[in-house]
């Protein structure tokens, strides 16, 4: 088993499916750190809890959701591939949240990819992309977002996402490149605003 951080119930905050009920598995374990991280918390590898699938299988069960969401951390420093299949097995619908800086493992039904410049995505998960959402911390994010977005397929949905900290300094530039770039969407932490995980 993968070593896990925490799981909860709560709403997805961001992209397409924002406002959805998901159960989240968030894995221990992030080599890239981003400084402005949500979760440092869950970037040692020598932290965590293994749970059985058993018990994620039993904790999932409690809820109604059918959407569970592997986040991070970064899910992909680890093998998915059985505990994917075998949550799959009972119907659900697995999403992944990944910087794809390591290789794709595992089953998804939608892959939200983030990608970071300090280790950027290999090239093998760009086209398995759902959803990319870049970033905006500075204005260099702009250009970087153009050029992840030349990699994904065509069907892949385009979002910018300021950084929390970031949100009143970029707000005007972001709109400003929303109106130049229409295939691209804004997302916004809706938990934040929230003030729910």
């Amino acid at each position: 088993m993968i070593p896990i951080k925490e799981t909860f119930l709560s709403i997805q905050g961001e992209g397409y499916y924002a406002g959805q009920s998901s159960y989240f598995i968030r894995t221990q374990g992030c080599d890239i750190g981003c400084h402005w991280c949500d979760e440092p918390d869950s970037w040692s590898m020598n932290e965590g809890v293994n749970m059985s699938f058993n018990t994620l299988v039993h904790d999932i069960q409690k809820t109604n959701t059918q959407i569970i969401i592997f986040t991070g951390g970064e899910p992909l420093m680890h093998d998915l591939t059985s505990v994917s299949d075998n949550i799959r097995n009972y119907g659900y619908k697995l999403h992944l949240e990944t910087s794809g800086a390591y290789p794709l493992s595992g089953q998804w039904d939608w892959i939200t990819l983030s990608p970071k410049k300090i280790k950027p995505p290999l090239s093998e998960i760009y086209p398995f992309a759902s959803e990319l959402k870049i970033i905006i911390y500075n204005n260099n994010d702009f250009d970087w977002a153009i050029d992840q977005a030349r990699k994904v397929n065509k069907s892949c949905l385009l979002y910018l996402q300021p950084e929390w900290s970031q949100i009143e300094k970029m707000k005007s530039k972001i709109f400003n490149f929303l109106s130049h770039n229409p295939r691209w969407k804004l997302s916004l932490q809706m938990h934040k605003y929230l003030n729910i995980k």
